[in-house]
């Protein structure tokens, strides 16, 4: 049996496209093999997210102990870092259950921000449909959903559960990533303008607070960021031997793993995350739209697919992990549907990176999709297309193969893009 092994490289951020390199395509492996490396891979890329979330709760104490913009600064940053081997374990999601079960607990979104805490204008939400829009946890500690009262005296990690999309309402995000950026942010008011969230670190002061409940808000935020750590401790357990992630991985084969792989590609990513927001200019459909970290978490998705593809993994402390992947598995089938396959990867990555290089130097990814930019359209648009053509590929390579049982999530914005605007 093929073991993972550990390479060391440092100082690359953009760590996707150098993965292909480092394919074992030079020996056959059987599909038993490839589990095997990718359930460790999954396993490390949860380690790498408690670790980042570990680093982030810090720097949140930090930031209430002393609320001084430098601190929350800091702690913006490693919100930034933790998202970087989270997103990359979102290949998992649609060809596993146990991933697609526990998403919802930590990367939910969007949010309606006024169950949280305080809006700048209460009025826009006149006349929503979620009856908890405004309930505002942190500034009462008793409010009603649905009719029903809730205490909310204490802010704890089991408040914050019971609110998690409360009364089946999704917008109702009170845990996970979001939340934790909404608090560290807050609300993004420029639309499609340069500019994000504006919260300022007196937020958090008790003896200079601005927007009072400054103390209850430090609770809460320290709340969610033990729960996020919690929940992903919980993943880390799923892909241990016997763990029940793993297993389901073992389970469901060469079909469930290219069914992630596609459905993130293109119903998710190209559909849900990118081009629905393409299609309505909506800077609402930014999915990390407080910090505008949004190129970031894309990329890191398209990432996350080339990890699984080629069997390998940058972690955090800059080792790189191989081993056996799927690219592998393909070969000993149709060696030219595998480079296929790997070069339409490579076109998506590319794409991706070219979001990034994009807000990285001329606008952030809510400008792009804005009505109106045409250069920040073309290149949201390009994205679109290489993940469309990515997963084309999956498709193609599924249909020749004979490989049953592989089903790829679709999207109206993709599928039917008139329903989207009626």
């Amino acid at each position: 049996m093929q073991s993972l092994k550990t390479i060391r490289l440092r100082g690359t951020a953009l760590v996707g496209a150098s993965l292909f390199a480092f394919s074992s395509n030079a020996l056959a492996v059987t599909q038993s093999e490839v589990i095997e490396n990718l359930s460790d891979i999954a396993q490390m890329m949860y380690e790498d997210s408690v670790a980042t979330a570990t680093a982030l709760k810090e720097a949140n104490l930090r930031l209430i102990a002393e609320p001084t913009e430098q601190n929350l600064s800091n702690a913006r940053a490693l919100w930034r870092q933790s998202r970087m081997p989270y997103q990359q374990t979102e290949a998992l999601r649609f060809g596993n259950s146990v991933v697609d079960a526990f998403e919802g607990k930590v990367n939910a979104w969007p949010l309606d921000e006024g169950l949280i805490d305080y809006v700048a204008d209460p009025s826009l939400f006149e006349g929503s449909e979620n009856p908890a829009v405004l309930a505002n946890v942190i500034a009462n500690p008793e409010i009603r959903i649905k009719g029903e009262k809730v205490d909310a005296s204490k802010i704890d990690q089991v408040l914050l559960e019971s609110l998690h999309e409360a009364g089946g309402i999704e917008a109702n995000v009170a845990t996970g990533y979001h939340a934790i950026e909404f608090l560290l942010w807050g609300q993004d008011l420029y639309g499609n303008d340069a500019g994000g969230g504006m919260r300022k670190a007196t937020d958090f002061n008790t003896v200079l607070c601005t927007n009072g409940n400054c103390d209850r808000r430090g609770d809460y935020l320290i709340a969610a960021t033990d729960l996020l750590i919690q929940d992903l401790q919980t993943m880390v357990v799923a892909f241990a031997p016997q763990g029940d992630g793993r297993q389901a991985m073992q389970d469901g084969g060469l079909a469930a793993l290219l069914t992630g792989l596609g459905s993130l590609s293109y119903g998710e990513l190209a559909g849900e995350r990118t081009k629905l927001g393409l299609m309505l200019h909506d800077p609402e459909e930014e999915h990390d739209c407080f910090s505008d970290n949004t190129h970031w978490s894309h990329y890191y998705d398209v990432v996350g697919i080339n990890n699984l593809w080629n069997g390998a993994y940058r972690r955090v402390n800059g080792d790189l992990m191989t081993g056996p992947g799927l690219m592998d598995l393909i070969i000993t089938k149709d060696p030219a549907l595998a480079d296929s396959l790997s070069v339409s990867l490579r076109v998506a990555l590319t794409a991706a990176h070219g979001v990034v290089i994009r807000a990285q130097s001329v606008e952030s990814y809510d400008q792009m999709i804005g009505a109106g930019n045409e250069p920040g359209n073309e290149t949201v648009q390009e994205l679109v297309d290489a993940l469309v053509g990515h997963a084309r590929s999956i498709e193609k390579t599924v249909a020749d193969l004979g490989i049953s049982g592989v089903v790829i999530e679709g999207s109206d914005s993709l599928d039917n893009p008139s329903a989207v605007f009626n």
